[in-house]
């Protein structure tokens, strides 16, 4: 193998990944973004995709006094996770790391998906590349596939292997099935087209085996967040700057608060409309 050929490999498959940590454990995480803010020049803005299980103990709901509806209603509170950044020497070997506070600025349970924006001016010069839409259906089986993460809480590194099943259908969402070897903290990281190196998919479940009292983990059956849903995602997000070149970060942000924003007004009206029914229904005079 050549000298350009391992150095590809390497930025390609290994540098985009980071450590997620959450308040209780670790897993994985992708760097998709990292480019100048365009109202800060000098500074850049930098996001993480991961699985929402990775950083889901960062929120909680707790249930407020609202004193526009007159009621306790569950509110949001997210705390910070960090995500840790890796610089290697000779190519191959860590040599020093960097943990970042990050801000949890979307993210979709059900879908088990997470973006995260790293707390840093600085630029990190080597990003994943998500496959482009249009290309997603020229996916095969036997496609030569890398999953890489930070499994077990390792530093990250990379297996090998191929796209087994190309729509594995598990409670109702759309997955890739690969046979590249995954484990507990490979969760949030990335699958990769060996060829040319396009992020098709986020490692998120295994398959395991009920044995007597405990299970086997088939850690050749990975499935990872099909490609069609990561899209899926960004968008219902308003996060297309990610893919995007026409938006950015300020336009998405000014998008989803207006769409929180109508969100919570629906919500209030929601609830004073149900309070103004039970009031007429206790109402009213008796003979």
């Amino acid at each position: 193998m050549g000298t350009d050929e391992l150095q590809r490999l390497h930025e390609t498959f290994l540098y985009p990944v980071v450590r997620v940590f959450g308040k209780k454990g670790a897993g994985s995480g992708t760097l998709i973004y990292s480019k100048e803010d365009p109202k800060n020049k000098g500074d850049f803005l930098s996001f993480v995709l991961t699985n929402h299980h990775v950083v889901e103990d960062c929120i909680e709901y707790k249930k407020e006094w609202d004193s526009v509806v007159k009621k306790d209603v569950e509110k949001e509170f997210k705390d910070r996770p960090h995500v840790e950044t890796f610089s290697y020497v000779r190519e191959s070997t860590v040599d020093s790391s960097n943990r970042y506070q990050a801000d949890i600025i979307a993210y979709d349970k059900n879908e088990d998906l997470a973006v995260l924006r790293v707390d840093s001016p600085r630029q990190f010069p080597v990003v994943a590349t998500l496959i482009p839409r249009e290309e997603i259906k020229g996916l095969r089986l036997f496609m030569d596939v890398v999953t890489s993460g930070c499994s077990m809480s390792h530093d990250p590194f990379c297996n090998f292997g191929q796209i087994t099943y190309l729509k594995e259908m598990i409670e109702n969402k759309l997955y890739l099935m690969a046979n590249s070897g995954m484990i507990f903290g490979n969760s949030g990281g990335a699958l990769f087209l060996k060829d040319n190196g396009w992020m098709i998919g986020v490692p998120s479940r295994l398959q395991g085996v009920q044995l007597g009292l405990g299970v086997d983990m088939i850690t050749f059956m990975g499935f990872s967040a099909h490609p069609e849903r990561i899209y899926e995602f960004i968008d219902a997000q308003e996060l297309k700057f990610i893919y995007d070149p026409k938006d950015n970060y300020h336009k998405a942000m000014y998008r989803r608060k207006n769409k929180e924003k109508e969100g919570i007004l629906s919500l209030k009206a929601q609830l004073l409309s149900q309070g103004d029914k039970k009031e007429g229904q206790s109402g009213g005079e008796s003979e």
